[in-house]
């Protein structure tokens, strides 16, 4: 066990104090991870949409860079933190008024990099977007 999979227990298990800025931004925790994965079901709320019902593209990049750090945490090293370096995301289909699935999984790993994917899904199934990210690792105390 490592500080960030211990975390991830807690978070799973709601014994963990979310962050400011989740609970701010409605982020929720996490359902479920394991070595080299994240998942969870967010639920938005009517005040984060648009107009017409469909989800805000910026929201859907802040759940982008937690479920996808959610999973570089499966894969930490014990002895350092990361860091969202680079993220990306692909609007496939439009997302409405329901919950998603968001599945995070770690790609790749260096001794300096976790790069990690994750799929945005409706209940019917289908991928309504698909985010990716690298994460710098960084050692505690350095810089």
């Amino acid at each position: 066990m490592t500080w960030a999979t211990d975390r991830l227990d807690q978070v799973v298990s709601g014994d963990a104090i979310l962050p400011p800025v989740v609970q701010t931004l409605k982020l929720g925790g996490l359902d479920a991870w394991g070595p080299g994965w994240a998942r969870k079901t967010w639920r938005p709320s009517p005040e984060l949409l648009n107009v017409d019902g469909s989800l805000f593209g910026g929201y859907l990049a802040a759940l982008a860079d937690q479920i996808l750090a959610f999973a570089a945490m499966t894969a930490a090293p014990a002895d350092a933190a990361f860091r969202t370096s680079n993220l990306k995301i692909d609007f496939i289909r439009v997302g409405k008024a329901e919950p998603l699935r968001l599945e995070g999984r770690v790609v790749a790993k260096t001794k300096s990099i976790i790069h990690v994917e994750a799929d945005f899904i409706r209940p019917d199934g289908e991928l309504i977007a698909r985010a990716s990210a690298q994460q710098i690792i960084t050692p505690f105390g350095a810089g």
